[in-house]
């Protein structure tokens, strides 16, 4: 949807609107993973990059990765961007370079780091949910 804007205040209202935490695709996958027993920590502030799930138990930390805010396969989507476009590639390079950033201090802690999309969480919930469970020992299928 394009929007309009007459002045900065109703783009500034409209984008006050975009949460960062206790999104639909962040509890979607929480609800998951309640449901099949794991219990987590959620915006978990004592890590880098404050997790959306971490599972302290297991030092897994979990991230769940708006398509566009994380530059999913972003070498095609950024040609399309068309306006304020500085200002955009700027930002989403920015978020990509943090979030690998977060990714090595998280493992130099000891820590897993996860990352979904958020296609991948809206399409295929139960497979990500799986890929999480296959890296908590108790969970390991047996060969």
């Amino acid at each position: 949807m394009k929007y309009t804007f007459k002045t900065t205040k109703e783009r500034s209202a409209i984008m006050g609107k975009i949460r960062g935490k206790d999104t639909k695709i962040e509890i979607k996958l929480r609800k998951a993973l309640w449901h099949r027993g794991i219990r987590y920590r959620k915006n978990y502030k004592a890590l880098p990059g404050s997790p959306d799930i971490a599972l302290t138990k297991y030092h897994i930390a979990i991230f769940c990765d708006s398509d566009f805010w994380h530059g999913y396969q972003w070498d095609a989507k950024k040609c399309k961007i068309k306006s304020n476009r500085a200002y955009w590639l700027q930002k989403i390079e920015q978020n990509i370079e943090r979030d690998k950033d977060y990714d090595e201090q998280l493992i130099h802690m000891g820590w897993l780091p996860m990352h979904f999309w958020e296609h991948q969480i809206n399409k295929d919930l139960d497979g990500c949910v799986e890929e999480i469970l296959s890296n908590i020992p108790c969970h390991k299928k047996n060969p």
